[in-house]
């Protein structure tokens, strides 16, 4: 290792650290197929009336985190609540790849720095900015990383067989979310991003790094292009995001 101007460029490709999730956790009888859904009512409703059961539980300081499994069309599906962030989301993401889950679709919000990306409008992540920290630690430095190609595919299949509107996107990953700012907003639009969010680059990176298959589905959300931000009621919105998660849920398990 050669010390850098910035830590946050010494990357490392050694494929052994010193805690490796493989070591940790033992593999698991849990589906191949995982739908990592930041919708947690549509979570909580799911296994309220049956169709998710609990197969496992994760721990952090936080507590325990669930994985649910589903059966859809006589296929086993895997889900998980990702938490918040970048980092938290990849380190979960690590143990489900330990435990033996190889194929993902993140379903969640984005806010847009675009205003007339409506609420609710379908969004597919093809590149992410890396304006966070956890990418670094899984890929060399670079400004970009993109998803898997057959995740990507897979969503877009779906979406037009259901003719579903959709925007293929570049977004635009940040840690802190409190300092999106009017110039960096700015900067992030004129790069080609249209929305923004706190976790994208570090799934596609945590999947390059390890070699599963990682894409998201998003909706619009937020508006964060103005002087002043417009919440736009995004996270009210109980039937896009149900129909979010089914839509990630019917693209993975096409995987």
């Amino acid at each position: 290792m050669q010390r850098k101007r910035y830590p946050i460029l010494e990357f490392d490709p050694s494929p052994q650290a010193v805690i490796e999730p493989q070591r940790v956790l033992q593999p698991a009888d849990v589906p191949e197929h995982c739908v990592l859904c930041f919708f947690q009512e549509v979570i909580e409703g799911l296994r309220e009336d049956g169709q998710a059961r609990q197969i496992h539980a994760l721990r952090s300081e936080i507590g325990p985190n669930l994985l649910y499994e589903l059966t859809v069309q006589g296929q086993r599906l895997a889900l998980f609540h990702p938490g918040l962030g970048a980092s938290l989301g990849a380190a979960w993401m690590e143990e489900l790849i330990a435990l033996g889950v190889r194929k993902f679709i993140a379903c969640g919000g984005a806010g847009v720095l675009d205003r007339e990306i409506a609420t609710g409008h379908l969004l597919v992540p093809i590149s992410a900015v890396r304006d966070e920290g956890t990418s670094y630690h899984y890929l060399p430095p670079g400004r970009e990383v993109e998803p898997s190609p057959e995740g990507v595919a897979a969503l877009v299949k779906t979406l037009e067989a259901h003719g579903v509107p959709y925007l293929r996107i570049k977004t635009w990953t940040t840690d802190a979310f409190y300092r999106e700012t009017t110039a960096k907003v700015q900067l992030r639009l004129r790069e080609g991003c249209l929305a923004v969010e706190m976790e994208a680059a570090a799934f596609f990176a945590v999947a390059a790094f390890r070699g599963v298959t990682m894409a998201q589905l998003l909706y619009g959300g937020d508006d964060v292009s103005g002087t002043d931000w417009d919440p736009r009621r995004w996270d009210g919105r109980a039937a896009t995001r149900e129909s979010v998660f089914w839509l990630a849920a019917e693209a993975c398990l096409s995987l």
